[in-house]
């Protein structure tokens, strides 16, 4: 059974309240950032920040809107970070997620240039790749992911994939019913995610890619063909990641 994360952009209000569960949960560092103009911190998803709300401005007439959205792993069907990993360190799980197993990954960053939504990203602190892991260790336990528990709007939703799609479409049609616009992102998007978004604009007014590409070995081995440096990892003293990995690295998977 694959479960899946439903989130209603309608009715996110920006708080950021999943960003600081996550963080909580987790065990993560801040990011160190400067004000570039936006209400939206951090920039970008990084190693140590592995949800975050985007704002996005948009113009209609005199009014400008603001459009939020939560980004994160998208827990594709067909995901690409497992396509490229040349170690196994990234897979899919029985129950939908994709997780990248700590122990495993040697932070070549295969990942980091092959997913999509930008979700994967180099940790200097461990020397690894990580992401959201969609908290394995409270869904076993019974709970919810650290982000939806915290959602005070009932913008974030988890349960079974089949579940969450028709919550997501009784939505739908509450939101046509009021006049609304209401857009699917992810039932078909990179062979279907196991984030399900829905939208009250086009994706890319959201800052999320239309057609977002799925890589496969074989752009895998493409990569490798071009880059033949690569191959001069091995000839590389790898003192410095070893010893990153053994400050950052307890066991755990991210």
């Amino acid at each position: 059974m694959e479960n899946a994360i439903f989130y209603d952009a309608s009715k996110c209000i920006g708080c950021r309240g999943c960003q600081v569960a996550c963080k909580q949960w987790n065990g993560l560092p801040g990011d160190k950032t400067v004000f570039w103009g936006s209400y939206e911190n951090p920039r970008t998803l990084t190693g140590n920040t592995w949800t975050k709300i985007n704002f996005r401005e948009k113009r209609e007439g005199d009014n400008v809107k603001f459009l939020f959205a939560k980004t994160q792993c998208m827990h594709c069907s067909e995901p690409s970070c497992v396509a490229v990993c040349a170690t196994g360190a990234a897979r899919k799980m029985p129950d939908g997620r994709v997780e990248i197993d700590q122990n495993r990954c040697v932070g070549c960053k295969n990942c980091v240039v092959a997913c999509p939504f930008g979700a994967a990203n180099f940790s200097e602190d461990t020397g690894t790749s990580r992401k959201c892991h969609r908290c394995p260790d409270r869904v076993e336990a019974g709970l919810k992911p650290a982000c939806v528990s915290t959602c005070v709007t009932g913008a974030l939703n988890f349960g079974e994939r089949s579940e969450m799609i028709k919550l997501a479409k009784q939505r739908r049609q509450g939101l046509w019913a009021e006049g609304q616009k209401a857009i699917f992102y992810g039932l078909n998007e990179a062979g279907g995610t196991n984030t399900i978004y829905l939208l009250n604009d086009e994706p890319e007014a959201y800052g999320l890619p239309k057609n977002p590409q799925v890589a496969t070995a074989n752009i895998f081995a493409g990569w490798l063909g071009v880059g033949v440096a690569g191959a001069l990892i091995a000839l590389v003293p790898f003192k410095s990641f070893l010893e990153a990995r053994e400050r950052g690295l307890k066991g755990g998977r991210s």
